[in-house]
């Protein structure tokens, strides 16, 4: 990703409500939430919700796709690819093992198990 994009994507972030829908679109996974059940879920008015969506989808955080008269909203796994890249693209100076800490806490083990439809990973026994 690029600069300008990078700060796009952490300026959507860097608001409270905003940094909220991320996180429930993100444990969500591809399926995503329609945009009714998001604002309902985190009690935000749905027009003050519906400008939240847009900014997280002109950031590239999040995409939208209609289903019938509902607006599905998901997370972008590859700009979550890209804003993590980033930030550990430098980390440990090139030594992937000083960094297990860092990944544990990213990935912990409870986290962990083959789910149909989530983005979470099987771990390896």
């Amino acid at each position: 990703m690029d600069e300008p994009h990078l700060i796009d994507a952490f300026g959507a972030l860097a608001q409270d409500t905003r940094l909220q829908v991320f996180r429930l679109l993100l444990s969500a996974g591809p399926d995503g939430l329609p945009a009714g059940e998001v604002a309902r879920r985190l009690g935000t008015p749905h027009n003050t919700m519906s400008t939240h969506l847009a900014i997280l989808s002109r950031a590239g955080l999040a995409r939208s796709r209609r289903e019938s008269r509902q607006v599905i909203y998901s997370v972008d796994l590859e700009t979550v690819r890209g804003l993590v890249t980033f930030l550990v693209q430098e980390c440990c100076g090139g030594q992937p093992e000083r960094c297990a800490a860092l990944l544990d806490a990213a990935m912990p083990a409870s986290s962990c198990g083959p789910l149909p439809g989530s983005c979470q990973p099987a771990c390896a026994a």
